[in-house]
Formats: structure tokens, C-alpha cells, sequence
């Protein structure tokens, strides 16, 4: 059977759906978000179908340089990420979303033995995964639905082949620092001694830049926080009016972090699942973090949670990083 046709026919391994999060999961996280002293909600929650295509969209808006420049740096710099990394690796990406970043990586890899895409968005992550099956017919690709956050098995496929992490796009900056370093240190875990992480890190900038980033003229970025709030409706049965909230994403210089909230245009109610929680005027449900980092900064996270980092690539404006880093 072919790669392809074993995807579309169910029949590869990796198509079991190993996700912790059910509907309970979630109706419990976002109770418990709501109900603290400051309202949070997961921001692991943006991604259900809806969430993943405004967020490919986010990817190509000129105010957000992330995607491109990152792409820039893996197209440049994807030879030496190889020949670092060596033949045969199985590519494992934490959060593959829509597997586009991975190509350059496995255009000019010697002999990938595999590809495992790992995502909680379990529909984008397939349709994504027929697509990059059909170009790559000679690497078998075993997608995983997981929340890469938490511990998942890798197929028992790639057993026996070394691995080479993969985690794009600045998602590292989603974590507080501490949480970072224990993903980091989960997914040391994950890939194993002798294995290798490329990791793209989000740099310390003129804030203006960053504020733009994230508060785009096109309003795709607010439509993409929203969207929690719909999926809360239409999957938990709340009842939030979506006009009475207002999208503010500010940059926290002390902490480093570009900050997405939900204001409360109003004094409000909102009732979910027999309870009801209040809203005063210009209350925020903080919804996502994106950290920052100097280089300096990152290394010594990354050296912390138990990886060597071997190479740093930044671009010419210094507005992003790519680092390849090993296991010891």
C-alpha cells in the first residue's frame, strides 16, 4: 500500500487519535479558567478547525513577520540543519498545524525514515497529512492526534531510528519560562540521547513592531481570539455574546510577553454548564502569552531543561532565531 493510500484508507498507525482532551476535559479547563481571581482560558483551545485555517491566515499577513522570516532562515540555513541532524532521522513536529514549515527539512534530508506530525486539531492535522503524503511518497508519515504538552507514545514504527525534533513558529514563547523549560525537558525526553531539536525562537524587539504583530489592520488576529469563545458556545453551551467582548493583544515589557486578552465592553453575565460567572466593565479573560527572548536568554533555557545547543541562526534584522540543539 502506499503512503498515501494507507493514510486515506485509516490504515496508518499514527491515525489513532490519542488526545486526553474530551469534551469534559475541556468544559473542566475552562470552568476552572473562568472561575480564578484573573479569568485565563488555554490557549491549546484556539485550534479546532476553525481556529487552525484563521491562524494560517494570521501566517501570511505582512504585519506578522514570524512566519516569513522564519521560513527565510529554514530555507537558507535547512542544508546545514541536515547535514548537523545526519541520515535517517525520523522527523517528530510538536504542534505540526499545517506541516508547511517541515518540507524544507525534508527537501534536502539524507533518507528520512519517517514523518510523525503531532497535533490536538485532529481534522486540519489529516487533511494536512494527505497533502504532504502525496509530495513525499517515499517517507512514511504517521500522524499523531495528541496534545504535544502532555505525555504521548511515539509509534512504535520509528523505535528503532534516531529523531530529529521539530518545533516552529515561535510556539516555545507560548509557555511561561518554567513551563518552558519543562516542555523542553519533556521533549528531551521524547526524542532521546543522540537526538536533535530545531527550535524557531521570537527575539526581544522595538515593541511597536511586536503591537502590530499581533493587533493586525485585517482584524484576523481578534477573529482568531474570538474564536475560543464561539468554540465554548457551540461545543459547551455557553451562551457569550461575542459583541460585548473587544480583542487587546499589548506588549508586557517587564515580563517579555506580548499578551492576548478578551475586554469586557460591559458589565455581563455569561452562564456555561449550571453556573454563571460575571464580567465587570473592562475585565479581561487572558487568553495567550507569547514570550520573547535574546538569544543569550533562550540558550540558557534550553541548556537547563538538558539540551546543547550547536547552532544559532538569526536573520539580518535580528528579528528571529533558529537554533539546532542535541541531546547529550
Amino acid at each position: 500500500m502506499t503512503n498515501l493510500a494507507a493514510i486515506e484508507s485509516g490504515a496508518l498507525e499514527g491515525l489513532r487519535d490519542e488526545r486526553h482532551d474530551s469534551q469534559e476535559v475541556f468544559r473542566a479547563a475552562v470552568i476552572e479558567g473562568l472561575g480564578g481571581e484573573t479569568k485565563t482560558l488555554p490557549c491549546k483551545y484556539f485550534y479546532d478547525r476553525r481556529g487552525s485555517a484563521l491562524f494560517d491566515l494570521i501566517c501570511d499577513l505582512d504585519e506578522y513577520y514570524l512566519t516569513r522570516t522564519e521560513i527565510a532562515l529554514l530555507q537558507a540555513k535547512a542544508r546545514n540543519i541536515a547535514a548537523a541532524a545526519g541520515p535517517g532521522r525520523s522527523v517528530v513536529e510538536f504542534g505540526s498545524g499545517s506541516s508547511v514549515k517541515v518540507r524544507y527539512l525534508l527537501d534536502v534530508m539524507e533518507r528520512p525514515a519517517a514523518y510523525v506530525p503531532v497535533d490536538i486539531s485532529r481534522e486540519h492535522m489529516i487533511a494536512a497529512t494527505r497533502a504532504l503524503a502525496r509530495d513525499y511518497p517515499d517517507v512514511p508519515v504517521i500522524p499523531v492526534c495528541a496534545d504535544y504538552t502532555q505525555t504521548f507514545e511515539l509509534p512504535r514504527r520509528i523505535g528503532g531510528t534516531r529523531r530529529l525534533g521539530f518545533f516552529p513558529g515561535s510556539t516555545i514563547g507560548n509557555f511561561a519560562p518554567a513551563e518552558a523549560c519543562a516542555f523542553l525537558t519533556n521533549a528531551a525526553a521524547t526524542i532521546g540521547p543522540g537526538g536533535g531539536l530545531v527550535i524557531g525562537v521570537d527575539l526581544k524587539k522595538d515593541e511597536r513592531v511586536l503591537r502590530a504583530a499581533y493587533n493586525d489592520d485585517s482584524g484576523i488576529t481578534a477573529a482568531f481570539n474570538f474564536n475560543i469563545l464561539r468554540r465554548i458556545n457551540r461545543e459547551l453551551g455557553a451562551d457569550f455574546d461575542l459583541d460585548a467582548f473587544a480583542h487587546h493583544a499589548p506588549y508586557n515589557a517587564e515580563r517579555g510577553r506580548i499578551e492576548m486578552h478578551l475586554v469586557s465592553l460591559k458589565d455581563q453575565a455569561v452562564r456555561l454548564a449550571g453556573r454563571c460567572f460575571t464580567f465587570d466593565e473592562g475585565e479581561t479573560i487572558h487568553t495567550e502569552n507569547s514570550y520573547k527572548y535574546t538569544v543569550d536568554e533562550f540558550i540558557t533555557l534550553a541548556e537547563r531543561a538538558g539540551w546543547r545547543p550547536t547552532e544559532t541562526w538569526v536573520d539580518s534584522d535580528a528579528l528571529f532565531s533558529v537554533h539546532y540543539m542535541v541531546v547529550p
